[in-house]
């Protein structure tokens, strides 16, 4: 009897990968929730308000308005984002690209800096100037160092000398270059110091004996025994005051004195106060000086004038809100009208500013409510209380935080581990590691049952419960379910973009028996 003969043939799904992955599927929403399509990514970023870069296998993308692939780049790292310049960074160095999808320097330096249409390449002590405008990478040459201003002029450093590398004249030596917030940059020269323009310059030739820089484009010298304050121009910068007599410049407090008594508050380009009796000067803040005058009556002086007429004996005034100022006398804190006269008396340990008609003042460590008369507003034992918005504070006691309306009553009688307010006034409690979310009256919206939450807008709140995100709205119905690992809301294309774990599915078929047909 003739054996019969068999094999087996086993059949397997083609799948596209060459080898079984995880991979992420991404799904993108319009404003409406309405599913627009489904992507494959590992990883989606939006750098800016049209980049935004795909990764897949450990690959780059620049990604096109509907989300596809435009653009491989080179690398694998997005280094840095600064508009409109795409730097990425590979296994040798750093690159960068335009966000439009030009790559402009290959992934071959150590360090990049942009500026606008500019970048700034370094290998080594190397460096490398990239102009979009001409499309052209020029070297500069070796230096130490390398940077563009905050305007955008740029200047090297070789040893104890400086460069301007762009100008006309990019082999001159300066002493010293030294940046600030202004269009007009401080030069050192043997002859003296000066001031140089965006192109490199000289707006006020190298002949000053000292210079400073005050703000904006002011500065304060002093030459041939005249001082000067200086305002910058882009043909000639122009001297806006300038005295024999002595003026002084510390800490941002410039000072005239005439015949050795202090006589003047000085500004950038002039006279800010000009008084007989002034004692001393105290700078408390950006354009705010306390004055204070013989008889140890003091004022608060303000860029525009007094903000508090010195008609008090203080020791301090401060500034204030809601036309009140807390000023200190004798170790206690009240506060002042304009007038200068105590409308709350200094009987405080501490104060702070008013608002909604409604301030915070403490006294034997304990923190209390004061309206703008005085009186003690609700009870007085809070640990802490942050300032009132739309008639509500937040008051911290026994190491839990309660809403308060504006008469100092409690709203809600379960304390929280914290309450902070959103941007549109509704109120995030956490508590024991949970996140909910309350109304801007305290009426609870969402319980503490999340581990996060964002309102991006009215009835649009993305959430993430155990490690899900979704979409409620100010109702608490879902909008989208709690179903995502990430949840990515781009309003500028009015886009959600949401990804959850995707698994290929592999179908192997069952062994199939084939029998040899007789005489084969």
């Amino acid at each position: 009897m003739k054996m019969k003969s068999r094999f087996t043939l086993t059949v397997f799904t083609v799948i596209l990968f060459n080898q079984v992955l995880i991979a992420q599927t991404w799904e993108v929403y319009n404003s409406k929730l309405e599913l627009q399509s489904r992507l494959i990514y590992d990883q989606i970023e939006l750098l800016g308000e049209s980049v935004r870069i795909g990764k897949v296998d450990g690959e780059l993308f620049l990604l096109s308005q509907d989300l596809k692939p435009a653009l491989k780049f080179d690398g694998n790292k997005i280094y840095q984002y600064l508009a409109p310049w795409i730097l990425v960074k590979g296994p040798q160095g750093i690159g960068a690209y335009h966000e439009y999808g030009q790559k402009v320097l290959p992934l071959e330096y150590e360090e990049i800096q942009t500026f606008y249409n500019f970048l700034l390449a370094r290998k080594g002590k190397e460096y490398w100037v990239f102009e979009r405008g001409t499309n052209k990478l020029t070297s500069i040459g070796t230096f130490d160092e390398a940077k563009f201003t905050k305007l955008g002029l740029l200047f090297a450093r070789r040893g104890d000398n400086y460069f301007l590398p762009l100008s006309k004249n990019p082999d001159k030596v300066f002493q010293l270059i030294l940046d600030n917030d202004g269009r007009y940059v401080l030069t050192k020269e043997e002859s003296g110091f000066g001031l140089i323009n965006l192109e490199g310059d000289y707006v006020l030739n190298p002949v000053i004996d000292r210079l400073e820089h005050t703000a904006g484009n002011f500065f304060y010298g002093y030459d041939e025994n005249q001082y000067l304050l200086i305002e910058g121009n882009d043909i000639s910068a122009n001297i806006r005051y300038n005295s024999f007599h002595e003026i002084t410049f510390e800490n941002g407090l410039m000072l005239e004195y005439i015949h050795g008594k202090l006589r003047r508050v000085m500004e950038e380009d002039g006279i800010l106060l000009d008084s007989v009796g002034i004692e001393s000067v105290e700078r408390i803040g950006t354009n705010l000086y306390n004055v204070r005058f013989r008889g140890n009556k003091v004022g608060l002086l303000g860029k525009k004038g007094w903000l508090v007429e010195p008609n008090i004996n203080a020791e301090r005034i401060e500034n204030g809100s809601e036309n009140l100022f807390p000023a200190l006398s004798k170790g206690k804190f009240g506060f002042l009208n304009s007038n200068g006269e105590w409308i709350i008396s200094p009987t405080w340990d501490e104060v702070l500013l008013f608002s909604d008609q409604i301030a915070t003042v403490k006294s034997t460590g304990k923190w209390q409510l004061i309206n703008t008369s005085g009186n003690q507003i609700g009870i007085s034992y809070w640990e802490e209380i942050k300032p009132y918005r739309n008639g509500i504070g937040i008051g911290k006691n026994s190491g839990k935080y309660f809403l308060l309306d504006r008469f100092g009553n409690i709203l809600n009688e379960k304390g929280y581990d914290n309450i902070s307010r959103t941007s549109d006034g509704f109120f995030l409690i956490e508590d024991s590691g949970k996140t909910g979310l309350l109304s801007a009256e305290g009426v609870e919206i969402l319980p503490l049952d999340f581990q996060r939450i964002i309102r991006e807008k009215k009835d649009f709140i993305v959430v993430q419960k155990e490690g899900s995100m979704g979409v409620l709205n100010d109702s608490g119905a879902i909008l989208l379910p709690l179903a995502f690992e990430e949840l990515i809301v781009d309003w500028e294309n009015n886009q959600i973009l949401t990804k959850s774990l995707y698994q290929p599915i592999i179908l192997e078929e069952a062994p199939i028996e084939k029998r040899k047909k007789k005489g084969a």
